[in-house]
């Protein structure tokens, strides 16, 4: 219900744009680390998988 008054523009939204670039840059960072902690090979096997996704969904 919310989401219809933001969308009609009978309230404003208030979320804190702060907060979110905050998680934004945690999440970052977080992948970061978990890439250096990956062998190569796990890497490119991920990058593989996500590839072969990617291509799946415009067939």
């Amino acid at each position: 219900m919310l989401v219809g008054k933001i969308a009609t523009g009978e309230v404003e939204d208030e979320r804190d744009e702060k907060l979110s670039s905050a998680a934004a840059e945690m999440g970052r960072a977080g992948g970061k680390k978990r890439a250096e902690n990956m062998t190569p090979e796990r890497r490119k096997e991920i990058a593989q998988k996500a590839a072969a996704k990617r291509w799946a969904k415009d067939s």
